[in-house]
């Protein structure tokens, strides 16, 4: 059994109002970078349907007849999909656009366009793996990969 002392338990936490924030903020990067990702590969490609996102529906044969690229949905000069990023604060992580034309096709319009979720998609398809980096990251935080115990000993606890 591990020794254990008020002072063990102080430093302990000490080292968590350190590192808990540290490990939060670097498990949102990381997790907003798998939906930045998700979202920008979505692009130019049909995607199914994702939790309460519809699949996208096929284009018009007047527009694939008027894109450089054919039946590419979303994309035509890649203007838009370069558009999407990240900002990370301090308790969470946006993942979006700043082009006009992003909310237009994520949420549709009353003039005919259809909603094509590529951000709300690729959050839902990426979820289990966010959860996955929060909670490895947050553990890592809590349970040092090597621990020295009080004798010297080191332990290392594997983290998946």
């Amino acid at each position: 059994m591990a020794d254990f002392s008020l002072e063990s338990m102080a430093d302990f936490l000490l080292d968590l109002a350190v590192h808990m924030p540290m490990s939060e903020k670097s498990a949102l990067a990381e997790a907003a970078q798998l939906v930045e990702t998700e979202a920008k590969e979505e692009i130019g490609h049909y995607q199914g349907s994702a939790g309460p996102f519809a699949a996208w529906a096929p284009l018009k044969p007047d527009t694939i007849a008027h894109k450089a690229n054919g039946d590419t949905p979303l994309l035509e000069t890649g203007e838009m999909r370069d558009s999407i990023g990240t900002v990370v604060l301090d308790h969470e992580a946006h993942i979006g656009s700043n082009d006009d034309k992003a909310v237009w096709q994520e949420l549709g319009t009353s003039r005919g366009i259809p909603p094509r979720s590529f951000l709300g998609g690729a959050a839902v398809r990426k979820s289990a793996e966010v959860k996955e980096v929060i909670g490895r990251h947050m553990h890592g935080a809590l349970i040092k990969p090597e621990t020295t115990h009080a004798n010297g000993a080191a332990v290392s606890i594997p983290i998946k």
